[in-house]
């Protein structure tokens, strides 16, 4: 990886980190669900609002590192607005990317494409996945998985 392409990166994840979107509890929700990191302790709840199975809003909540403050920013944007099976599939995505060499489409992951070099960092990876988890965990309730 390039150091300009490192710089960008960089600075994705600190805006995302430092201003992150969708930041808050909604007040009307379908389900939420927090989950905690105990190698870290980052804690985020999710919260959702899914209608006719669109994800009609999504935001998070609670404290976390730089990683996961930014990765929950970033996966509140992709799925906002999407199908649950889309969310689903953009989730899927995300893990492929982070466990295992499968480089992910960027127009399809966007800036969560950022979080590539993460799986250099195995400790990293469960700061980056946490909310991914929570939205999985919140899908799987929809469909009864």
């Amino acid at each position: 990886m390039t150091k300009n392409l490192q710089n960008l990166y960089r600075q994705v994840l600190l805006d995302h980190s430092k201003h992150p979107h969708h930041f808050g509890e909604l007040t009307e929700q379908t389900d939420s669900v927090q989950l905690l990191n105990p190698t870290c302790g980052d804690v985020i709840k999710v919260s959702i609002m899914i209608e006719n199975e669109v994800i009609e809003d999504i935001a998070f909540e609670g404290t976390g590192c730089t990683i996961s403050k930014a990765s929950s920013s970033i996966m509140t944007d992709l799925v906002k607005g999407r199908t649950v099976a889309e969310a689903k599939e953009l989730s899927q995505s995300f893990s492929k990317m982070i466990t295992t060499d499968e480089l992910p489409d960027p127009a399809l992951l966007g800036d969560a494409a950022t979080l590539v070099g993460i799986k250099e960092f195995p400790a990293r990876i469960k700061c980056a996945t946490l909310s991914w988890k929570a939205l999985d965990k919140l899908i799987a309730e929809v469909n009864n998985d």
